[in-house]
């Protein structure tokens, strides 16, 4: 199906409640605007080659959209000879959009730094992971902070297969993110981790889909949100368990730091749960900060602010608690420690 014979999305769905497509597309939503491709670049491990194969989404108005925008399609493929690779996203211009395929045939942990200037960026991220291969995924979004962010995500779990994903969303100031992975063969598991800091008038919407669809799969997501000034974060977590898919452990917790009175945080863990020999469990909270903690910190010696960016810091690095793989998390909490020290000095 073509973007102009679909029917804008109801606010009915989950999906598009909290961020109507309206609000997230680049210009009027009967418009397909010209774009300008993502420039890619490896710095460190791996192949890129032109082309990516299309992922068939036709019931879903943001994949085609990013489909027919075009820009940049390319597929990394790790050599083996690195257990790191790191890629660099670039997004310039009015409209920036860029399709990366990952094929995962190694071990290996590539590492994704999504910045730029742009106003409205689209990034679609695919990935097959082979038959015992063990791989971990982090994304950073760093773009500027007038920038409007489009993301999507589409991952498959070979026999025997472990993969980690990773997000660290600190830039942008309206985004929208939808990452869907499907269990295709038996003994393989997902481990999720998202960290998400709120600041000023920032939307951050996150969609994750997990679903198993055959028996002895397990996954675990956690999404840590704080929440400052009048930022808004929304984390949607929909975790399907098809029938007969049997032995499957799954599990979600999200958890939202309310730093200001006018900040807000949701959060929606969504079950569905066909088969009878599974574990499956959805925990939520959100909470201001603790004023204890608060208390005992400036009793030591430091100022309200250097107490409350330190609390931040160790809510969200927490965040990635759930994670194995020791190049992502350091990564990670490496990237999330640079921003917090540069909001700090501001």
């Amino acid at each position: 199906m073509k973007y102009a014979d679909m029917a804008v999305p109801s606010r009915a769905q989950h999906l598009w409640r909290y961020t109507p497509w309206a609000r997230i597309h680049p210009s009027s939503v009967d418009q397909v605007p010209d774009a300008h491709p993502v420039q890619w670049k490896v710095l460190e491990g791996g192949t890129l080659h032109q082309g990516a194969p299309r992922v068939l989404t036709d019931e879903d108005i943001g994949r085609v959209f990013l489909s027919e925008l075009g820009g940049s399609a390319l597929t990394l493929e790790a050599s083996g000879e690195h257990a790191v690779v790191h890629v660099q996203a670039m997004a310039s211009g009015h409209v920036a959009v860029g399709h990366l395929h990952l094929v995962m045939k190694h071990n290996v942990t590539v590492l994704i730094h999504l910045a730029g200037e742009a106003d409205w960026a689209g990034l679609h991220l695919t990935g097959e992971v082979g038959a015992n291969v063990q791989c971990a995924v982090g994304l950073v979004n760093e773009l500027s902070t007038n920038s409007k962010l489009l993301h999507c995500e589409n991952w498959s779990i070979g026999r025997d297969a472990s993969l980690e994903l990773a997000s660290l969303s600190i830039g942008g100031f309206r985004c929208k993110s939808d990452v869907r992975t499907v269990f295709t063969a038996p003994g393989s598991n997902l481990t999720q981790a998202i960290s998400i800091h709120g600041h000023q008038q920032r939307h951050v919407d996150h969609h994750i889909e997990i679903h198993h669809l055959v028996p002895h799969t397990d996954s675990s997501l956690h999404i840590h949100a704080a929440c400052d000034d009048q930022s808004h974060s929304i984390s949607t977590g929909l975790l399907t368990i098809a029938e007969h898919a049997n032995h499957c452990d799954a599990g979600q917790v999200f958890k939202n730091l309310l730093l200001s009175e006018k900040a807000r945080a949701e959060a929606i863990p969504e079950l569905e749960v066909l088969a009878d020999e599974v574990a499956a469990a959805h925990g939520a909270a959100s909470a201001p900060v603790d004023r204890d903690q608060l208390h005992y910190l400036m009793s030591r010696g430091l100022t309200p602010e250097e107490a409350i960016a330190l609390l931040i810091e160790g809510f969200m690095q927490d965040g990635f608690s759930n994670l194995k793989q020791e190049a992502l998390i350091n990564e990670m909490r490496t990237r999330l420690t640079v921003h917090l020290e540069c909001e700090l000095k501001r």
